[in-house]
């Protein structure tokens, strides 16, 4: 590895990427530019591949929670390099897969799995990533891990709601473990920026 390059450089604040992919949502494939998404919270939930093993046991979970997501004023997207086309054929034939309701985006070429360094090139597949965007397009957080291990959507529902918390309520700031209606902290003001 090159001793130059930071491997773990930090997105936090980064732009949205500025794309426009296929999608296949509610019974029918249309164009998604993710830029529609500003103003709104919104959740990329990248996977390897459709009709796998772990990928539908994460995708089921988010569906169940979709609402939830929703109510937070959140849009979710799952994202893989599959097209549209195997996108609609796994929900088709997958009753797990059927229960989802948020949009499906096709990424073949890797264009957003590239642009949030999340591609696997020597395989052409996602790694499995999570981001939380805020309504105005900047990454408020996200986390990548193997494609071996399966995520915890509760937690990345308690994420999307502390982030949401902290951006309404300036000046305070969100412990571990913080759920909706846990106490916060306020940093004093010798302390803001280095905490």
């Amino acid at each position: 590895m090159d001793n130059n390059t930071n491997v773990f450089q930090s997105l936090i604040d980064s732009s949205l990427p500025d794309v426009q992919l296929d999608a296949y949502q509610n019974e029918e494939i249309k164009k998604i530019s993710l830029k529609n998404f500003n103003d709104n919270w919104l959740v990329l939930f990248f996977y390897p591949a459709d009709f796998t093993f772990v990928c539908p046991t994460e995708l089921a979970e988010l569906a169940d929670h979709y609402d939830q997501f929703k109510k937070e004023g959140a849009e979710v997207c799952s994202v893989s390099t599959d097209t549209a086309f195997v996108h609609k054929a796994w929900h088709d034939h997958s009753t797990s897969i059927a229960k989802i309701k948020f949009p499906m985006i096709a990424d073949p070429t890797g264009q957003l799995c590239k642009s949030l360094g999340v591609y696997l090139p020597e395989e052409g597949l996602a790694l499995r990533g999570s981001f939380i965007f805020d309504p105005d397009g900047k990454l408020q957080a996200y986390e990548v891990h193997a494609n071996n291990v399966g995520r915890n959507i509760p937690e990345l529902l308690r994420k999307l709601q502390a982030a949401k918390f902290v951006r309404e309520h300036g000046g305070e700031v969100c412990p571990v473990n913080w759920n909706p209606g846990d106490k916060t902290l306020k940093p004093s003001t010798d302390l803001v920026g280095k905490i």
